[in-house]
């Protein structure tokens, strides 16, 4: 592996998001800048190929991207701000596992992803008076 696709594996294995190529080029050109953002496709669809990252579509046109681990889990997506929230639901999996087998299936895999917005309130700003 080049020193470079070292630096594209690193800033991946470190990213708590779901970043696209260009965030993934950003992050890895401040740790070197002779890195392209040809060569970060080149190497994120070089890890994909190798399952060694999953691709997403969230519902905003860019595909992002996670390392690949054998734990599995769902994403919540909210829809205006883009946030992506990870969970595993026991009971969720049980519910796929019986809908499988209610229809003559043996569940092999899936993906679960929920759209949504944010029931928070955003804090008001401090008129100052």
């Amino acid at each position: 592996m080049t020193g470079q696709r070292r630096v594209i594996a690193r800033v991946l294995s470190e990213a708590e998001d779901h970043p696209d190529v260009e965030d993934v080029y950003r992050r890895a050109a401040k740790l070197d800048s002779r890195i392209s953002i040809a060569t970060v496709y080149r190497t994120v669809r070089l890890f994909e190929e190798a399952n060694i990252l999953e691709r997403h579509d969230f519902g905003d046109g860019r595909s992002r991207y996670e390392e690949a681990t054998e734990e599995h889990h769902d994403h919540l997506i909210d829809i205006r701000s883009g946030k992506v929230i990870e969970f595993q639901s026991v009971e969720i999996e049980a519910l796929q596992q019986e809908i499988a087998r209610s229809h003559g299936f043996r569940l092999v895999g899936h993906r679960l992803e929920l759209y949504g917005v944010s029931l928070e309130v955003p804090a008001k700003k401090d008129g100052g008076g």
